[in-house]
């Protein structure tokens, strides 16, 4: 299996790890060039090659797309028609300007990555969890401390091939529904994010929620634990 990343972030980075240490080839892109991706390359080693994004798509068997959600248009269409694609993408109109389809209701952000992505085959995935915990909490299939992760698409061959690739990298699937359902994990909703750390004790603000994600230790969240945070939402 050859795994590619457009986006090598703290996400992209992680999943790439993760991949290399179970024996996935990885080609790694981003939107400043494959010579700016050499001690990445270095460091995860021979299974690890830089490319540019549109050679990154054609060459992967899954493509990981984990950039800020406004830059989705750059995304190379032809070259992901086909493709399984891993959604990673979370809206922050903070950040990526308000896109009326997703403040009205109309698309989630995986629909509208879909809706870009002609051919491509979507699925949310690895966007509820934050990188630190993606990078610690992998464990053996049948481990009773094994943490699960959603997903969610329209076709099920792809999901299938998500679900494979999550367990190879130490995670259980929760099948969240379709597409139109990938709001559930999203950011803001109970599944987000903390689901990850020990609990938080209660009425903490946005600011202070997130700097106890940040310091607080990775917990597992098993499958159970996130359909029912899924369920809230």
């Amino acid at each position: 299996m050859t795994l590619a990343l457009i986006g090598t972030g703290n996400i992209g980075s992680t999943v790439a790890r993760l991949a290399v240490d179970t024996g996935i080839d990885v080609v790694l892109s981003n939107s400043r060039g494959p010579e700016t991706l050499a001690d990445l390359v270095a460091e995860l080693g021979p299974r690890a090659r830089a490319a540019t994004a549109a050679e990154a798509a054609a060459a992967g068997d899954i493509v990981v797309v984990t950039i800020p959600l406004h830059a989705y248009t750059q995304l190379p269409v032809a070259e992901l028609a086909g493709k399984t694609v891993i959604d990673t993408l979370n809206y922050y109109p903070q950040r990526d300007g308000n896109i009326p389809e997703l403040d009205s209701g109309e698309l989630t952000t995986s629909g509208l990555l879909q809706r870009h992505l002609v051919g491509a085959h979507v699925v949310k995935g690895f966007n509820n969890i934050f990188f630190k915990a993606l990078a610690t909490l992998g464990r053996p299939a049948g481990a009773p401390d094994r943490s699960a992760l959603p997903i969610a698409g329209d076709d099920a061959a792809a999901k299938a091939a998500v679900v494979e690739l999550l367990d190879r990298l130490g995670y259980d699937a929760v099948d969240v529904g379709g597409l139109a359902d990938s709001w559930r994990s999203e950011n803001g909703k109970p599944a987000y994010a903390l689901a990850y750390t020990p609990e938080a004790p209660a009425g903490l603000s946005q600011e202070d929620a997130m700097r106890w994600l940040v310091e607080s230790a990775p917990a597992p969240a098993s499958a159970d634990r996130i359909r029912e945070l899924l369920a809230k939402a």
